[in-house]
């Protein structure tokens, strides 16, 4: 997986405004809207919202891993080997 540009001040955890905001709006209520909104996610999934249940799946068990092949030349996937100094 490809890194953010260097200088891209977007990728640094302390500027991640949403992850900051929703974290502020939930210590500011005592949780309540962040459970309406797990509930609601929860209903939209029982209501056969692929989304939803996608998103439920990822949260609970994780996201699944992704398969990447790199090909190289004549489309032979590449072969990395790491050696140790």
């Amino acid at each position: 997986m490809a890194g953010a540009p260097p200088g891209n001040q977007n990728a640094v955890k302390a500027n991640r405004l949403w992850s900051e905001t929703i974290k502020r709006v939930v210590a500011q209520n005592d949780s309540e809207k962040l459970r309406k909104v797990a509930e609601a996610l929860v209903k939209a999934a029982e209501e056969g919202d692929v989304a939803a249940i996608k998103e439920l799946g990822d949260r609970i068990d994780g996201k699944a891993p992704q398969q990447v092949t790199l090909l190289g030349d004549e489309n032979e996937p590449l072969t990395i080997v790491h050696r140790s100094k």
